[in-house]
């Protein structure tokens, strides 16, 4: 199993006589497997809400999409279910797929709605039960709720009992440094956005919305077909540039493909720099785009940084591999002529409508309605020009309400959150 690493500039000429020069850099990166690779096994734990408000259609629909996943697991894959409501349980310990129908029984049996949302406690148990199965294997749960942490009390600048939002951080990056991998699937129209997209993003993993039961089977699906597509593991992206050649200040990296995430930089004791993607998939590339600046250079083609990937191999159960040296190119040239890269353009474009979009929510939360509406118009835009017509509509429609003075429902803010990472599943 091997890393491809490609990496191209919006425009590799560069103005010689600037003293400065903005670029993007584009790098995508993606597992290729040899001619030898065989199956990587699963080892999948399902962290499901079990709270009062799931009862009903809710609970059933998700067990219904339990049932059909497990129904496509492999031999050899592992699997662990934990429920949590007030409280958190283990239905499922960790242990490999074998007797589909006595898993299905406990489920059936365990799984009934009552109870308060106590996420953290779930998402320990879940983390707890992935650690006992990640030899040789691609470590991932999925963690759906429909509804938010319990925050406990706040007197003064005093917190009363536990806030549930702030230990669900503290485990995601917990889980990010024991190479296990979060999703989340946000049920219904009441879940906390913003803790579901922290959870997901911070170890690679994705965000996915039901907004109806109906869509909980497809999206379970869709889900299990990225992870079961994944080759290596735990992978950083790592960047060195030459002197004169530097990173943006502030947000200087983030991934726009498959979905859009803004992706902290750590600094290296030799000056460069070290970024976490996680998990490499095999048909899924991840597309990543820096933002540099170039100082005055000679002229030619030039190296300006390099790259290379940091990953594990489950499947030889190999650890900190490092993929070969890719060298960054640009032409320093006197008679400046632009030499534009429309992918490279696409994926800038991407980034735009992202923040663009991310604004928008800012504003409205400030209470500037107009600034939310016009905002949201310029992402519905972006979103055109790279012909992303179902963003355009969500963002486009959350505008329009917004100039007419309406106020967007849970279900407008969460499309447009959605539609701003990524295109969202036909259900």
């Amino acid at each position: 199993m091997k890393v491809q690493l490609l990496c191209a500039l919006n425009d590799t000429n560069v103005d010689a006589a600037q003293a400065s020069n903005q670029r993007q850099l584009s790098i995508s990166i993606s597992a290729v497997p040899d001619e030898l690779h065989q199956h990587l096994p699963l080892n999948l734990c399902l962290i499901l809400d079990k709270s009062g408000s799931m009862h009903g259609k809710a609970i059933t629909t998700v067990i219904q999409a339990v049932e059909q996943l497990l129904d496509r697991l492999q031999p050899g894959d592992r699997i662990a279910v934990v429920a949590f409501a007030g409280s958190a349980e283990v239905i499922i310990p960790n242990q490999t797929v074998q007797n589909l129908e006595s898993i299905k029984a406990q489920i059936h049996k365990k799984l009934k709605a009552s109870g308060g949302t106590s996420i953290a406690e779930g998402l320990q148990m879940g983390i707890t039960e992935l650690m006992k199965g990640t030899k040789g294997a691609v470590s991932q749960a999925f963690l759906l709720t429909d509804g938010h942490g319990e925050t406990g009390l706040r007197i003064w600048k005093l917190q009363i009992g536990k806030d549930d939002n702030q230990r669900c951080l503290q485990l995601a990056h917990k889980a990010t440094k024991i190479n296990l991998t979060i999703n989340t699937l946000g049920f219904g129209n009441d879940w906390n956005q913003d803790l579901l997209e922290k959870i997901a993003d911070a170890g690679g993993g994705t965000l996915a919305y039901i907004e109806s039961p109906e869509q909980a089977v497809d999206q379970f699906q869709h889900l299990l077909r990225r992870i079961q597509s994944v080759r290596l593991t735990n992978a950083y992206l790592l960047l060195s540039l030459v002197p004169d050649v530097r990173l943006a200040e502030f947000k200087p990296i983030a991934q726009v493909s498959p979905d859009t995430i803004e992706l902290p930089v750590e600094t290296e004791t030799h000056g460069g720099f070290a970024v976490r993607l996680g998990d490499l998939m095999q048909d899924i590339q991840r597309v990543v785009l820096a933002n540099i600046y170039l100082g005055q250079l000679p002229e030619g083609k030039q190296v300006i940084g390099h790259l290379q990937i940091r990953y594990d191999d489950p499947f030889g159960n190999q650890q900190n591999l490092v993929s070969p040296m890719v060298p960054i190119y640009a032409d320093i040239v006197r008679d400046y002529q632009p030499a534009l890269n429309s992918l490279v353009q696409q994926s800038t474009l991407t980034l735009a409508k992202y923040r663009q979009t991310q604004l928008a929510e800012t504003k409205l939360q400030q209470g500037d309605r107009t600034g939310a509406a016009t905002m949201l118009q310029t992402a519905a835009n972006t979103a055109l020009q790279i012909g992303d017509q179902a963003a355009a509509t969500v963002l486009q429609t959350s505008a329009t309400r917004l100039q007419a003075g309406e106020k967007l429902s849970e279900a407008d803010l969460k499309k447009t959150r959605m539609v701003s990472k990524t295109v969202l599943q036909d259900s």
